[in-house]
């Protein structure tokens, strides 16, 4: 499979070669024949990579703040390391994707069914059925092209609420603004389009609207009231995108009283509240192709809205579309401005970037079919060498951030040899399989786990595949680091630990703050106090939104199983002893947050009469640390702030040790599980130890969700 992708930090597009994504219940695999380039989104993409650093912080002032929020608790090192990761990941370019189904994983379609989807520019794409629309025999590939563009145009117009008569103006022609102007016109409505490109005006013309064109001198707000005839317009659609807040004060002063004015696209929204007041005019801001957009229920798990509900959804306002091209009421033949092959897509991003009339831009897919379904792809530059026995050999399951950030790094830098990396979707296994120096990439994990050529697997997927994959790769002979959670329940946890009872392998989960050198100093002074300690953890975790993955417990399990777990074990750790009860406290109920489980208070026993709270919190302030560690024993103190700076109150010989960057643990975490699969003897953390930090996970979020 080949990808269209884009760097952030210069901009630069390139055409990657990847493993074909497999095809996944509820969605479509998709052999793409055609995809359109979006130059209004794509165009702004590309200009943001290729723009400086100041510029790209002028762009994004909220960004900004959270940098120094970030370098106020964890240090400057650490920001820059993570904006720098952050502007080094390529991201997939497009949405307006035709093709024909592969392999359906959903009712609805079929193999050989034409279709159109939101999908990126690829070759293949696989994509969920609610983002998805059959094309009807009538309709061309290319003119197919332009639904989801289109789409956009008429979610608009569905906020707008044309009737039949009714004088509207679109600001703004481009591509979405053009079909905006023909959809507005199907809909029986007089139109008046606005723009500074002459040559766009008279496309707009031919399709039955009147122009203005500032850039001549004409004044839009006196020709809006004079194609009103006086009485101003009924709706402004805006398509424009510009920085400038005068496509908003201009639509403003044209309409009648109680007009309606709907943002589609990108403008200034420094507004004055006179203009609006006065006539009580209605402003909204449209959102994409319509209602389940960034609603994970609808566009990743497939759940619809009951048409007697929600009677325009995004798909189906994909299929209106494409009725209306059938009917022939949308004529998108005079908006191709250039057709591209795809293998030189690069050059239809440089043609983007530099000539601001390009419109549709249209990508063909004409090379062989067959070719693109390769599971495997060979990278350059691997490190892999001749080994001896027992030198463990890599496989990565997963490709995300955390694997790309942390994990990764931290394998190398314990000199690893990693053979190969697994993503679903493959693109992200080649980029970071690249970056990492992996001798391959796939979308194939079976065939990963199943490779006799690989001994070690590292699990970095969402939580609820852990267990699983853990199991799995137990069972088929291999070392298995995974990361945090171990498992979502407990008959997962069960079938772990039955799995591991039969085999001789190491089992690491990556509870990688015991590792951190500041916790192996406090561990070192602990280590001479033979009284019980009093511990006080706090994790300053922030908000995540209530539809994040990691708040669904089928799937992230939510933040205490997926996240304060770390803490459980530190506790653990520190303790050195047996935990041998749970208590845990959630925020009660209340309408003011919309999840509670993630604000809690966790109380530890242990063995040896040592007790402990944490505090996982996540409604505090962002500029405040993140993480706190406190023990008491003995008449004596120690204190770690943000694993930055620890210190000792009446400790005899130490009294503090701070570093300039934060470090938590994960290379000597990887290093140490490594070491312990090349040289064998005991694992860096004892296998019961783990089940045991599992299995108290567990019961805390089982107290927790029966306090609901």
């Amino acid at each position: 499979m080949k990808q269209i992708l884009q760097n952030l930090s210069t901009g630069q597009s390139e055409l990657v070669e990847a493993p074909a994504p497999r095809a996944r219940k509820g969605q479509v695999l998709i052999d793409t024949t055609v995809s359109l380039i979006s130059t209004g989104t794509e165009r702004m993409l590309v200009d943001f990579g290729r723009a400086g650093v100041i510029s790209k912080a002028r762009q994004q002032p909220d960004k900004v703040r959270q940098v120094l929020d970030k370098v106020a608790t964890d240090g400057l090192m650490t920001t820059v390391d993570a904006v720098r990761s952050k502007l080094a990941q390529p991201i997939p370019l497009g949405y307006c994707n035709v093709g024909v189904v592969r392999e359906s994983g959903t009712e609805g379609f079929q193999p050989g069914d034409r279709v159109v989807s939101n999908g990126p520019h690829a070759d293949v794409v696989s994509v969920q059925k609610n983002l998805c629309a059959r094309i009807p025999d009538g309709v061309s590939d290319e003119t197919a092209a332009f639904t989801v563009v289109a789409s956009i145009g008429l979610q608009g117009i569905r906020l707008a609420q044309p009737t039949l008569g009714e004088s509207f103006v679109v600001t703004g022609v481009g591509l979405i603004g053009i079909l905006t102007v023909q959809m507005l016109r199907a809909q029986g409505c007089r139109v008046m389009a606005v723009d500074f490109d002459a040559e766009k005006l008279e496309l707009a013309r031919q399709f039955g609207a009147q122009i203005c064109n500032p850039a001549a001198g004409e004044d839009p707000v006196a020709a809006g009231l004079a194609f009103s005839r006086g009485a101003g317009v009924d709706g402004v659609i805006v398509t424009a995108s510009t920085k400038s807040s005068d496509p908003i004060t201009q639509a403003a002063r044209m309409c009648r009283k109680r007009g309606r004015i709907v943002l589609v696209g990108v403008t200034g929204l420094e507004l004055t509240r006179a203009d609006f007041y006065e006539k009580e005019l209605s402003f909204q801001v449209s959102c994409s192709y319509g209602p389940g957009r960034y609603d994970a229920a609808y566009e990743e798990q497939g759940q619809d809205y009951p048409i007697g509900f929600v009677r325009w959804t995004e798909k189906r306002n994909f299929d209106a579309v494409l009725d209306l091209m059938a009917a022939g009421a949308l004529d998108v033949a005079p908006l191709i401005s250039h057709r591209i092959p795809f293998e030189e897509a690069p050059r239809a991003y440089e043609l983007l970037s530099r000539d601001k009339s390009a419109l549709g831009i249209v990508l063909s897919y004409e090379h062989s079919v067959e070719g693109r379904h390769c599971t495997h792809v060979d990278l350059p530059a691997s490190e892999i060498t001749a080994s001896a026995s027992g030198k463990p050999i890599v496989g990565f399951i997963g490709a995300g951030n955390y694997a790309s950030r942390m994990l990764i790094p931290a394998f190398k830098a314990a000199r690893a040899q990693l053979h190969t990396i697994a993503s679903a979707g493959g693109t992200n296994a080649v980029l970071h399989g690249r970056t990492g120096r992996f001798a391959k990439a796939t979308s194939d994990t079976d065939a990963l786990i199943a490779d006799p050529a690989i001994n070690t697997i590292a699990i970095v997927t969402r939580h609820n595949s852990h267990a699983r994959l853990t199991a799995q790769a137990l069972r088929a002979g291999k070392h298995v680091f995974v990361e945090k959670p171990l498992a979502l329940t407990h008959d997962e946890l069960e079938d772990v630990r039955a799995a591991h009872a039969t085999s001789d392998r190491q089992l690491m989960v990556g509870f990688n703050r015991r590792f951190a050198p500041q916790v192996q100093v406090m561990k070192k002074l602990l280590t001479a106090v033979t009284a019980p300690k009093s511990f006080v953890m706090v994790m300053n975790a922030g908000a995540i939104p209530a539809d994040h993955w990691t708040q669904d417990p089928a799937v992230g399990g939510g933040r205490i199983i997926g996240e304060a777990c770390h803490y459980i074990d530190l506790m653990r750790f520190l303790a050195d002893a047996p935990i041998t009860s749970v208590q845990a406290r959630r925020m009660g109920g209340t309408d003011a947050e919309a999840v509670s489980e993630d604000k809690a208070a966790i109380m530890l026993g242990f063995a040896d009469g040592s007790f402990g709270t944490i505090h996982y919190l996540a409604n505090g302030g962002a500029s405040f640390p993140k993480e706190r560690v406190e023990v008491f024993a003995a008449g004596r103190t120690l204190q770690l702030d943000n694993f930055l700076k620890l210190r000792g109150f009446n400790w005899p010989g130490f009294k503090k040790q701070n570093l300039w960057r934060q470090d938590k643990g994960q290379t000597a975490c990887a290093a140490a599980f490594l070491a312990a699969v090349e040289q064998g003897g005991s694992a860096p953390i004892p296998a019961e130890e783990l089940f045991e930090v599992a299995r108290v996970t567990l019961e805390t979020a089982d107290q927790l969700r029966a306090q609901a």
